[in-house]
């Protein structure tokens, strides 16, 4: 195999790598979040539209987190800034 196969492979990899790291962390924080909500909602019935705008928010936040991941994935993936090296 050439240069450039194993540096696709690779390229590949770390970026199925990349995309599952970075999505399992916004995840587990998205789970936390919604299971802190309902407790708080179980708690104080009255707050709900408070604690409701305040968690869509925070939801919003956290999934950017892994939009931000995605977009760099696609970079490396497809527009790989090191592959010009690699190709002189």
């Amino acid at each position: 195999m050439s240069d450039m196969h194993w540096f696709v492979i690779l390229s590949t990899v770390g970026a199925a790598l990349a995309i599952a790291i970075g999505v399992l962390a916004p995840g587990l924080a998205m789970g936390k979040a919604i299971a802190q909500a309902l407790d708080a909602l179980a708690r104080q019935p009255e707050a709900e539209k408070a604690i409701t705008r305040t968690l869509f928010i925070g939801l919003a936040m956290i999934e950017s987190l892994a939009i931000y991941v995605l977009v760099v994935v696609l970079i490396i993936l497809f527009r790989n800034p090191l592959i010009e090296y690699l190709l002189k």
